[in-house]
């Protein structure tokens, strides 16, 4: 194995780079040069809040065990596709930030039976940034859903569609702070059991 191989990183995507999502297209940019390398679908050891945000965002919080075992997408990353998806998550501007977390394969996670072992992955996530992820939690009544589906996605708006007056930690900070009547600029979801 050669160094690059070696140096990989490996990013469990939950949201919107996932296949069949609007921004897939970073990471399909980055396969031909084998920048990134799709490994499988994974689930979350531990359970962590999965939300959406302003315009449909999804944000997973750094908060384990609340939530639900999430299901996403694991890649191999070079540092040339991490670059490009630390971009993508504004970490340098406090969008998100990548910390680690534990999965296994899907097939296992769903297979049931306590007593088999699964193999566990030790990779990284984009996760809501500190400086607001608990008040986003809280804001969406402390109700997640394990997986970033067509369902969440509808009303997803592209980072090019959306004001461009106001920054997207003002527009966080406008999410969590609006009611959740129906005058609210940030339509909420509500979840019926």
């Amino acid at each position: 194995m050669g160094s690059e191989e070696k140096n990989r990183s490996l990013i469990f995507t939950y949201g919107t780079l996932k296949r069949g999502f609007p921004n897939h297209r970073l990471i399909e940019g980055l396969m031909p040069t084998g920048d990134a390398i799709f490994l499988g679908i994974y689930r979350t050891v531990e359970r962590y809040p999965l939300v959406c945000g302003p315009f449909r965002v999804p944000f997973l919080i750094n908060l384990s065990g609340h939530g639900d075992r999430v299901w996403g997408e694991l890649y191999a990353m070079t540092g040339k596709g991490l670059e490009r998806m630390d971009e993508l998550e504004g970490t340098t501007r406090g969008h998100y930030e990548r910390l680690p977390m534990v999965v296994v394969p899907a097939d296992e996670a769903a297979h049931g039976n306590e007593t088999r072992i699964a193999p566990v992955v030790r990779a990284e996530a984009y996760y809501a940034h500190r400086s607001y992820g608990e008040e986003l939690w809280r804001s969406n009544g402390e109700r997640g859903f394990c997986k970033y589906s067509e369902d969440e996605t509808s009303g997803y708006v592209r980072r090019t569609e959306r004001p461009q007056n106001v920054s997207f930690l003002e527009h966080i900070q406008l999410f969590c702070s609006s009611s959740s009547s129906s005058s609210s600029s940030y339509p909420r979801v509500t979840v019926i059991d």
